[in-house]
């Protein structure tokens, strides 16, 4: 079954996350409240739609509620990404993904309970789109030749395992680059989780389910290594 994604605000960067997900074989629903915006990305989504997304009915009637994730990429008017995120909350929306242009916005929406938030300034809608269709990815650069690195939760399937036993270049073609660990650090007097690097992993380095992988290889290749030991 193909994931299911609304992205509501259709600039430069909504119309970005909208497309690329739809190439990536997502079923989209594009909303904006302009119908140039519509109009302009009717023929690559699976459906488009031109609505006032702080009305929560006109929402509704879109069956909001049933999509995997809505993404929220309206531009200047914060006042309706409040409002749209308020109504996609009260819909019960498994999961909102909102646009925040600053810190205080930021901040805001975390007093909202809005726990991902996108800054348009430091994110580009293809690694949005690439997030959203791979949970597990954290980051990712792409590379000439469909290569790419990224960044991936280490997944379920390989923990407590050895590097060697993994076999990712045997198996997978991917090379990894190193690994990101959590330690437990007392900091100001109080506990707390530091990220570190390991260095170049060895043959015998144990992967933690907590491990956050760094890998180099094909884009196919990576979405085959995460599906096969999800």
């Amino acid at each position: 079954m193909r994931s299911k994604f609304a992205v509501i605000g259709l600039g430069v960067f909504g119309h970005s996350i909208a497309t690329t997900l739809a190439e990536r074989g997502a079923e989209v629903i594009a909303i904006d409240f302009n119908e140039d915006h519509v109009e302009s990305i009717k023929d690559q989504v699976a459906y488009a739609v031109a609505l006032d997304a702080t009305d929560i009915r006109a929402l509704e009637a879109q069956n909001i509620q049933d999509m995997d994730a809505v993404i929220v990429a309206i531009g200047e008017d914060f006042e309706a990404i409040l409002i749209t995120t308020a109504n996609l909350q009260e819909l019960n929306v498994k999961r909102v993904i909102t646009r925040a242009s600053n810190k205080q916005q930021r901040r805001i929406l975390e007093k909202m309970g809005v726990q991902e938030i996108l800054s348009p300034e430091g994110e580009v809608g293809k690694t949005v789109a690439e997030r959203l269709l791979q949970p597990s990815i954290r980051t990712f650069l792409p590379l000439p030749d469909n290569y790419e690195i990224v960044e991936i939760n280490a997944p379920r399937n390989i923990a407590n395992r050895s590097v060697a036993k993994i076999s990712l270049r045997e198996k997978y073609n991917l090379n990894l680059i190193t690994i990101k660990r959590f330690f437990e650090e007392i900091q100001d007097g109080k506990p707390t989780q530091v990220e570190h690097i390991i260095g170049v992993p060895k043959a015998d380095t144990i992967i933690y389910p907590s491990d956050i992988l760094l890998l180099i290889g094909k884009k196919q290749d990576v979405k085959r290594f995460i599906e096969v030991n999800r």
